[in-house]
């Protein structure tokens, strides 16, 4: 008894330590940029994150994947869950706060579900998902304020950031759809699949440094240096083994949950450390986005007789680091 208690108070404080870390990557981002391009943002948080999980599978003796399709499947997954959206979040964190990034962020849901809407044949539009999706539009609107004049000394830039964020969500909803298609019948642990996936976005980011500003002047001093550190080894490195254990021990529908508890963490960060501020409609537009998702998964409906929260698990995608 004593056993259990203590192994299901170890995944709660992996769950909790999880909605900080990916709530505090914003921030991260934020201050890696202080001395880093965006590309040397992204590069660098995948290069170190692939260091730490490659450590990780030599001191756990696992295997890495041994055939090409496997691998194949993974760079093409790595491009859509890493190399963009992560370049995309650097790029905007120039001209938006991380605060409201991290509500941007909470939109990954919604995206993973358009995406399989119109991509899975087995997918549906019902009542609800539908009810969801106009609901989470809304937010986003609100959220953005189009009608507001907060942000004109940034003009253009603001906006466009805004639709970057939105954009890396629309990858991560591609890779999700991807990951389901491709890796269905992989026969490795998911701790070896984000390995591969890391370490290939890494040599992939490498690869396109030269063309996307990724060897422009760098200015390394102590907190530039701890926020790449933190991001990189923290939220795409460990961040990625409890995300793996939540879900393990939990199932995937209580462990997506920390999508709704990231964006409290990035905007309190931000006011916090950063001294940003906040305006009534970004929480408010956050809270009709989270209140979109939950109506689209059903979660606010009685489950159905016969219809197991594992069958639910099974058809929402994994949630994956901002």
């Amino acid at each position: 008894m004593a056993d259990s208690t203590a192994r299901a108070g170890s995944v709660g404080a992996q769950f909790v330590a999880l909605a900080i870390v990916w709530g505090a990557s914003f921030l991260f981002i934020k201050v890696s940029l202080e001395g880093l391009s965006p590309a040397q943002v992204m590069v660098g948080r995948l290069a170190l994150g692939g260091i730490f999980l490659a450590a990780v599978m030599l001191a756990t003796r696992r295997r890495w994947p041994r055939d090409v399709r496997t691998w194949g499947s993974l760079a093409v997954i790595s491009v859509f869950l890493c190399v963009a959206p992560f370049l995309l979040y650097a790029w905007a964190g120039q001209y938006i706060p991380s605060g409201l990034s991290s509500i941007y962020n909470a939109t990954t849901p919604i995206a993973a579900l358009l995406v399989s809407l119109i991509v899975l044949p087995d997918e549906r539009l019902t009542r609800a998902r539908t009810a969801g999706l106009l609901i989470a539009a809304v937010g986003v609107v609100v959220v953005a304020a189009p009608w507001s004049t907060v942000g004109e000394a940034h003009g253009g830039p603001l906006f466009l950031a805004q639709l970057a964020c939105l954009g890396a969500n629309l990858c991560y909803g591609i890779g999700f759809v991807l990951s389901r298609r491709l890796l269905r019948t992989n026969r490795y642990d998911p701790t070896t699949i984000a390995a591969g996936q890391i370490v290939l976005a890494a040599a992939i980011g490498l690869v396109l440094a030269p063309f996307i500003g990724g060897f422009e002047p760098v200015l390394a001093s102590p907190s530039v240096v701890t926020g790449l550190l933190a991001l990189g080894v923290i939220g795409t490195g460990l961040a990625y083994i409890w995300n793996t254990r939540v879900i393990a021990a939990w199932g995937a529908t209580a462990a997506s949950t920390v999508t709704y508890v990231t964006p409290v963490v990035g905007v309190i960060l931000g006011i916090l450390v950063l001294g940003e501020t906040i305006h009534w409609n970004e929480p408010a537009g956050g809270l009709l986005v989270i209140l979109g998702i939950l109506i689209s998964q059903g979660r606010l409906t009685p489950r159905r007789p016969g219809r197991s929260a594992s069958h639910d698990a099974d058809r929402r995608p994994e949630r994956t680091s901002p």
